[in-house]
């Protein structure tokens, strides 16, 4: 089995798709089913199964899966360790991000591939609902997150970005006419909640338990999991959501403002990774980004 094959095996089992496989390997769809049929018929079995709705891999698939990641993995970290000791730094980088911040960071990816042409950078979009899962199964090789990120399987750093934030409120809220709105401003209102399954000092970070004051800041359901769930649910006065002031740039929504916070905490976004996994691309754009410095986002 060739060493492309393989890479289309794995990747299919990633996607459970085969036109997203086709499209993330940069080849068409037939080449995928060709080699995925070309696997098949040399081991002796079906390796997926196929319907017009999903994709699943079967028990065959699930253990070849397995023993074939182990090797693809040792080579290429080999392959990228003996590159980086060369001088120079191959691969494709695959970064979660949320909503718009890839185009965010789209500057300083061109900047990083002009240093190092043999390098690509990729992005995967994350919820806030679930930070962490793409991660840790190795569908991404970093994700940029808000701080604080406390888990003890991740290693956080360096900071990318930092921007300030915005409070979300309908049309016809009392705050929607204000000039700004302040953290104190939260106890006064019901407040989306984002909900329980999230690490409390990650989700704290962006939503307060306390106002400055000490007043408690009430959360109201129903639990949101995504952006546009924050959008909708604002509109129709559910409740006020803080988020960050790239929504500026970004998002308009019917029913929705967006009233700046300037005593609210910058939110500052860092490279997360699984620790101890750091591949060369992953090593040589920390590196870059360090030398940069955080980029400070600023909105009209």
């Amino acid at each position: 089995m060739e060493m492309r094959d393989i890479e289309i095996f794995l990747t299919l089992t990633e996607e459970l798709h085969f036109g997203r496989t086709a499209t993330r390997l940069y080849v068409s769809q037939a080449r995928v089913s060709q080699a995925i049929k070309a696997q098949e018929r040399r081991i002796g079995g079906p390796l997926f199964v196929r319907s017009s709705r999903s994709v699943r891999l079967t028990p065959l698939g699930e253990r070849l899966a397995r023993e074939l990641r182990v090797g693809y993995d040792g080579i290429q970290r080999a392959l990228a360790e003996a590159a980086a000791t060369a001088g120079r730094v191959e691969g494709t980088l695959t970064i979660g991000v949320m909503g718009a911040l890839g185009h965010e960071l789209a500057p300083l990816v061109s900047r990083f591939t002009a240093r190092h042409p043999g390098c690509r950078v990729d992005f995967r979009e994350v919820h806030f609902s679930d930070p962490f899962t793409a991660l840790r199964q190795g569908r991404t090789d970093a994700a940029l997150l808000w701080l604080p990120v406390r888990e003890p399987d991740l290693t956080v750093g360096p900071v990318v970005l930092t921007e300030g934030r915005v409070l979300a409120v309908g049309a016809d809220h009392v705050l929607a006419g204000r000039a700004e709105a302040g953290l104190e401003d939260l106890g006064d209102h019901p407040v989306l909640a984002l909900g329980p399954e999230l690490p409390e000092s990650w989700s704290a970070a962006m939503l307060p338990a306390r106002t400055p004051l000490g007043r408690p800041v009430a959360p109201a359901g129903p639990l949101v999991t995504s952006f546009h769930e924050v959008l909708t649910h604002v509109a129709a006065g559910t409740g006020v959501c803080p988020l960050n002031a790239h929504v500026l740039r970004y998002y308009t929504h019917p029913g929705v403002r967006f009233v700046p916070m300037p005593d609210a905490p910058a939110t500052e976004w860092a490279l997360v990774r699984r620790t101890g996994a750091e591949p060369a691309p992953l090593r040589a754009f920390a590196g870059f980004v360090r030398e940069l410095g955080p980029q400070t986002l600023t909105f009209p």
